[in-house]
């Protein structure tokens, strides 16, 4: 029972682990990215609209020094923004004249006949009126065009000088190399880059201390219940949540109801017994009793020891104990040797010290005791015992170098109701309180022939 809760609960952990690492992997590595993005984007738009209004100023002040007279323009030979004046500076300005289309409503923005009036000394490239476009008059157009195979932006702005008479059109065209906006722009996404990777670097450090806080609750519920199943303790005391109190106030009073239940199945099967003993001895004293009679009496006093011994083995809670395998065994095996000692018994044990068996010490007691004392009486030199802790959980090997079990018998002495003198010789009753025990731990046993000893070989398999 406290099996399947514990798998249950390590499911649940493991299940709120992956949705608390699923939520924090979601938010750094989706949501960040997406608002980099959008940080990205939105700085290129306030840098180009910058740039836009940084050459509408530039228009703005060349278009205050133009002068037209007798249908002539008029520029002077210097411009107050140096970089005009410094040949391949990046900033060029062209002033071009055509016959333009003053109708808001004819068309595109295309320039006819358009001519170069004046450039600014910075331009030493040839004019290409084609990567242009002229806006209609008044208006003011912002666009990228191609100049000696390099991007650049372009802010072209539609004027007239002169008279009604004698109208002087032109446009001037602002230009500016997308160099260094691109650097800016490169430089920035480096150090977004490089914040955005810090940022999640400590997103997922405070994320994973947030995880372990919030989920440090089920972490003490499970190692209680590892010390509950160790016999170390008794009930869960640990202070939990509210949304776990509930759950842990349950098993304490299911442990509770348990350990109960089995001391009154203890205390039922030891009174029923002792009831019976007493009238069975005063039976067994009265004289010209028959061999029949006595020999009956005899059966149930085996029945009666046998129950007292089933009774004694339940009076606690095996599913919740644990206990050590190598000081159990060890005093066993001590005891076995002076018991049998004109045989001068050989036993080879290999237990590892961190070996525990999940169950009380009186059922293990009792388990290895019978299978260990049927093996001193067939074994002719050799016994050897093997318990190990596996995956699955705790296997028990007991070996000899005796006559062995035949295959016929090996399936029936395990069988419920198999009566005590059909056994081999060293296989008595025994057997079957350490079949009932097997059982009582779900665990699984087996009788084979050992191949190292040539004698009988008992497999005993308990599940964790």
């Amino acid at each position: 029972m406290l099996k399947k809760i514990k798998v249950s609960l390590k499911g649940a952990l493991n299940s709120l682990k992956t949705r608390v690492l699923f939520s924090a992997l979601l938010m750094i590595f989706i949501l960040l990215p997406i608002v980099g993005i959008i940080i990205s984007n939105a700085y290129e738009k306030h840098m180009v609209a910058s740039l836009e209004n940084e050459l509408s100023a530039y228009s703005y002040s060349i278009l205050a020094i133009i002068e037209v007279e007798n249908n002539k323009l008029i520029m002077p030979e210097q411009l107050l923004e140096t970089q005009f004046n410094v040949s391949q500076s990046g900033l060029y300005a062209v002033l071009s004249s055509s016959k333009i289309n003053t109708s808001r409503h004819s068309g595109d923005n295309n320039t006819i006949n358009s001519e170069k009036l004046w450039s600014s000394q910075s331009l030493l490239s040839p004019w290409q009126a084609d990567n242009f476009q002229q806006p209609i008059l008044g208006s003011s157009v912002f666009y990228q065009a191609e100049i000696a195979q390099k991007a650049h932006f372009v802010y072209s702005l539609s004027v007239s000088y002169g008279s009604e008479n004698k109208p002087f059109p032109m446009t001037l065209h602002i230009i500016k190399q997308q160099d260094n906006l691109t650097n800016m722009m490169t430089e920035f996404h480096r150090q977004l880059l490089l914040g955005l990777v810090g940022l999640m670097l400590v997103l997922l450090m405070i994320q994973y201390l947030w995880s372990l806080w919030t989920l440090k609750p089920l972490q003490t519920l499970q190692t209680e219940l590892s010390q509950v199943e160790r016999g170390n303790s008794d009930r869960l005391t640990g202070d939990y949540p509210t949304e776990l109190s509930q759950v842990t106030e349950q098993l304490n009073l299911l442990l509770s109801a348990e350990q109960k239940q089995r001391q009154r199945y203890r205390n039922a099967l030891s009174d029923l017994a002792h009831s019976l003993k007493t009238p069975l001895a005063v039976m067994q004293t009265q004289e010209h009793l028959s061999a029949l009679t006595q020999e009956q009496i005899t059966i149930l006093k085996t029945i009666i020891e046998y129950q007292l011994g089933k009774a004694q083995s339940a009076g606690q809670s095996s599913w919740y104990l644990g206990t050590a395998v190598a000081p159990t065994t060890k005093k066993l095996i001590d005891s076995l040797k002076k018991i049998y000692q004109n045989k001068n018994l050989l036993f080879t044990v290999n237990i590892s010290d961190e070996c525990s068996f999940k169950g009380d010490e009186a059922d293990l007691l009792e388990i290895l005791g019978n299978l260990l004392d049927n093996a001193c009486k067939a074994a002719n030199k050799n016994i050897q015992l093997d318990i190990s802790n596996n995956n699955q959980g705790v296997t028990i090997i007991v070996q000899d170098d005796g006559a062995g079990i035949d295959p016929e018998m090996r399936d029936n002495i395990l069988q419920r109701g198999t009566r005590a003198d059909t056994y081999q010789h060293g296989h008595g009753i025994g057997l079957a309180i350490v079949r009932d025990l097997v059982n009582s731990y779900q665990g699984s046993i087996r009788i084979e022939s050992s191949q190292q000893l040539a004698g009988a070989k008992f497999t005993l398999d308990f599940p964790k």
